[in-house]
């Protein structure tokens, strides 16, 4: 790759300046780097209150594009989201008014809040990068990311997620609460409470899309290959899983391990990389039965168990 330095220093530079203003999250914010440089969508799961909308704020100003954010309720309606034709008399036409959705960066704030009816406008636009609109096709801007934040399904007035459109989210991510001594930090600093109001960006749009189109060039060895194949496959065969993980959910951790080769400075990958994005990749596209819910078993379980008995390749040749 041509400028391969400069590029992996903007990667440096954009991670820098997320960890300035979300304290304590390296891990969580090299995941979501990694979703958004493999160009796949995002669901941040936590409790209100732990710097999710920060989090996608401090990244929008970062990288600069365009930037738009649908606070998520019951009243919310489809065409809120992807846009409406009004009739303009004095032409005699129908004239497209775009949604938020037309964004390099769409915040979906409080995903389960909105009814399904609602989730679902999303799905065509996540999956293909368009929406349609009165029999109207309209490309999203390039690149598109989508960030959803929820909280737990057991909070009052939440919706769970419908399979399909959880498939469509390369990555799951959850915060959690600081440690004490990142939490006493964070209360000292000046402005807390609008962090990434203060940053500025370090990138620009047509940069990023320059970093995932070369994250799509890092090699795969096809004894690598075979391993993430085997590991997906296996998700589908425990004993304790209703729905395994899809082929959608293959080609996203090729993605996603893709990414983090890059971002860690190599053009090649290793199993480790996949073994590392596992869980965050496909433990949320993984359905398990009800008794095995019941007997206190987790996808994660499931992953861990999968990772745990099947052979990594020890040799490969490149």
């Amino acid at each position: 790759m041509e400028n391969r330095t400069t590029d992996y220093s903007l990667c440096a530079a954009i991670r820098r300046n997320l960890e300035s203003c979300i304290l304590g999250k390296s891990n969580e914010i090299e995941q979501l780097m990694i979703a958004l440089l493999a160009g796949g969508h995002i669901l941040l799961e936590d409790v209100p209150g732990t710097g999710k909308t920060q989090l996608v704020k401090a990244l929008a100003k970062t990288i600069g594009g365009h930037f738009r954010r649908i606070q998520c309720n019951p009243d919310l309606l489809p065409t809120d989201i992807t846009g409406v034709a009004i009739y303009h008399p004095k032409d005699e036409a129908f004239v497209f008014r775009p949604g938020p959705v037309m964004a390099n960066l769409l915040l979906v704030d409080e995903i389960n809040r909105a009814t399904t009816k609602t989730q679902s406008a999303l799905l065509e636009a996540m999956e293909e990068r368009n929406v349609t609109v009165d029999g109207e096709t309209y490309q999203l801007p390039n690149p598109f990311v989508l960030i959803a934040t929820q909280n737990p399904i057991e909070f009052e007035g939440t919706y769970s997620l419908p399979e399909a459109q959880l498939d469509r989210f390369m990555m799951k991510i959850t915060l959690g609460y600081p440690d004490a001594a990142t939490e006493r930090q964070m209360i000292m600093l000046p402005n807390s409470t609008a962090p990434a109001d203060q940053l500025s960006a370090v990138s620009n749009i047509e940069q990023v899309a320059k970093l995932m189109e070369d994250v799509k060039r890092v090699h795969v060895d096809e004894a690598v290959g075979d391993y993430l194949i085997r590991v997906v496959r296996a998700t589908r065969d425990h004993n304790g899983v209703q729905l395994g993980a899809s082929p959608r959910a293959a080609i996203s951790l090729l993605a996603a391990a893709r990414a983090k080769a890059y971002l860690q400075e190599r053009d090649y990958l290793i199993p480790d990389d996949i073994k590392s994005l596992a869980a965050s990749v496909l433990a949320h596209r993984i359905l398990l039965h009800t008794e095995s819910r019941m007997n206190g078993l987790t996808a994660e379980d499931v992953i861990h168990a999968v990772l745990h008995s099947t052979n990594v390749p020890v040799r490969m040749e490149r």
